[in-house]
C-alpha cells in the first residue's frame, strides 16, 4: 500500500507531465498579483505599439516553450490580460510581419 507522500509525489509527477502543474502555478501567481493589485488605479489603454510589443514576446515565450510565463501575461480576472490588455489569443504572425514591415522567407517562418 502506498504512502501518502508517495501518492502525493505521484500526483505531482502526473500533473507537470501533463503540463497542469505549470499552468496552475502560473494562474495562482497572477491571482496573488491581482489581489495585491490596486484596483482604483486606472491602467493606461492599450497602445497599438506596446499591442505589438506584447505580441511578440508572447511569441519570444512560446517559442521557447515558456508557456506558463506566456500564460502569466495574458490570465487575468476575466480570463484574458487585464493588466496586460493583452487578448488572449494571439495575433496572427502575418499581420504581425505586416505590421513591423518585416519580410519573412522559408527558413524565419520556422522562428
Amino acid at each position: 500500500m502506498a504512502t501518502t507522500t508517495e501518492l502525493k509525489l505521484a500526483l505531482k509527477e502526473t500533473l507537470e507531465s501533463r503540463g497542469v502543474l505549470g499552468q496552475l502555478k502560473a494562474r495562482i501567481r497572477a491571482e496573488v498579483f491581482n489581489a495585491l493589485d490596486d484596483q482604483n488605479e486606472a491602467r493606461p489603454p492599450l497602445s497599438h505599439e506596446n499591442l505589438l510589443v506584447n505580441e511578440l514576446i508572447r511569441e519570444y515565450l512560446d517559442f521557447n516553450k515558456y508557456r506558463y510565463t506566456a500564460s502569466v501575461l495574458t490570465v487575468g480576472r476575466r480570463g484574458a490580460g487585464e493588466e496586460s490588455g493583452q487578448p488572449e489569443l494571439p495575433l496572427d504572425r502575418q499581420f504581425l510581419a505586416n505590421e513591423l514591415n518585416v519580410v519573412e522567407d522559408a527558413s524565419a517562418r520556422s522562428v
